[in-house]
């Protein structure tokens, strides 16, 4: 019996437009992972991606390069929290350094790979616990948010100005996806998953069609899991899933 799942939108809000009228974001959805095993996975490439991430960022400082700059650029056209740097920023630094991403479970090592190959941010959340339609906007100030790790705690308030990611219960993601939420954070027990990828430059359009493929393929080849995506523009701002 084929399973049932309630329709839901991801929709990406006039006002973000306004700041960034040229942003194409991949959203992507799985459903029926089984994140415990990896089957025939190859070890080594997570290792390889860790390698190949090191020639985006040949320059030091980090900041001297196309991409991070690319990418500093757009966090500072909108309200952030003091230290928050595109999820990207983070993985290209460690590669740099010689201290690449290690082995965590099969979704975020493919999804890990992927950023690290193509160095685009890619961002996972679990679709079950997710409330109404996801959104990608700018915040009015004061929308709940609660870090992974920090659940427990009072929760943090999304600024004035700020580019979130959010549904009908709060902040997804803070700062685009710079940090996510322990309300929605996709862990080794999630089955149905929705992903986004955000591409800030044009001339980058086909490495981003590329990394989308490999995400795709690599789920099918290594959870056999089936991807849907979808492309998000100012001309198409929303779609089911």
């Amino acid at each position: 019996m084929e399973a049932f799942y309630m329709s839901q939108k991801f929709i990406v809000d006039p006002e973000f437009w306004e700041i960034f009228p040229d942003v194409q974001i991949a959203f992507l959805t799985a459903h029926g992972v089984d994140n415990h095993s990896y089957g025939h996975l190859k070890k080594s490439r997570l290792m390889e991606a860790n390698e190949k991430a090191e020639d985006w960022v040949p320059y030091s400082p980090i900041s001297k390069n196309p991409i991070i700059a690319a990418w500093r650029e757009a966090f500072r056209k909108f309200k952030t929290k003091k230290g928050a740097r595109c999820a990207v920023e983070a993985l290209l630094k460690r590669a740099s350094k010689g201290n690449g991403v290690g082995a965590i479970n099969p979704v975020v090592d493919l999804y890990n790979t992927v950023s690290l190959t193509y160095a685009f941010p890619l961002a996972a959340e679990d679709m079950d616990k997710i409330v109404g339609d996801v959104h990608l906007g700018v915040a009015k100030g004061g929308e709940p948010f609660y870090p992974i790790g920090e659940a427990d705690e009072e929760p943090e308030e999304a600024l004035p100005g700020e580019v979130i990611y959010r549904d009908d219960q709060g902040v997804i993601s803070r700062c685009w996806a710079w940090r996510d939420s322990a309300r929605v954070e996709s862990t080794e027990d999630t089955q149905n998953i929705l992903f986004y990828m955000e591409n800030i430059q044009p001339e980058r359009k086909e490495d981003h069609e590329k990394a989308v493929q490999m995400l795709k393929d690599s789920f099918k080849e290594y959870l056999n899991v089936d991807l849907e995506d979808h492309l998000v523009t100012r001309d198409h701002p929303e779609v089911t899933f």
